[in-house]
């Protein structure tokens, strides 16, 4: 089994795209020190991980009535990626976790298995944040997500910048 990557915690953690509308590839990055950390994932990872961090922090603040509520402020230039680009493994799974005592999130991040990789040989980065580094993340992560292609309003699919053949319109060119 690979040996797990943690940082714990993080300096800075964010997500972002890179390419143009339709053939951008989304990154998570997270460093600390000078050590950076590298994943690409899905446009609809980053959107379920965005409902499930808010959803994941209301339960957090629901156990534990006491804690402040995590900003969800960012600097958008602080937010891009930083090179180096260099993906340690593409994300197959996400999870999230949280530790009362030093109040960090973990955001876990499992290895889309490629070919015949056995579970034991799928790589784990866990990424460990405060509430308010996960939630700008979070935020910052559905800001992303909605500088794509624009949706068709007839059958919800992405729409190129020629358009597209939209089913509901029998295959003609919207």
């Amino acid at each position: 089994m690979p040996k797990p990557i943690e940082l714990r915690p993080v300096d800075h953690i964010t997500t972002d795209a890179i390419g143009a509308p339709g053939q951008r590839v989304f990154y998570i990055q997270a460093w600390k020190d000078d050590r950076i950390i590298t994943l690409v994932c899905e446009k609809t990872q980053i959107q379920s991980l965005a409902v499930g961090v808010e959803q994941f922090l209301a339960e957090i603040n629901t156990k534990h009535a006491d804690l402040a509520d995590a900003s969800a402020d960012y600097d958008e230039d602080q937010m891009h990626i930083h090179p180096p680009v260099d993906p340690i493994f593409r994300v197959g799974q996400l999870g999230l976790g949280y530790d009362p005592d030093g109040d960090l999130v973990a955001l876990e991040l499992r290895e889309l298995p490629e070919g015949q990789q056995e579970p034991d040989e799928l790589g784990l980065a866990r990424l460990w944040c405060t509430r308010s580094q996960i939630r700008a993340l979070a935020n910052w992560g559905i800001e992303i997500a909605s500088r794509g292609r624009p949706v068709c309003p007839q059958c919800g699919q992405p729409m190129d910048p020629a358009g597209h053949f939209c089913a509901r319109k029998n295959g003609h060119k919207h």
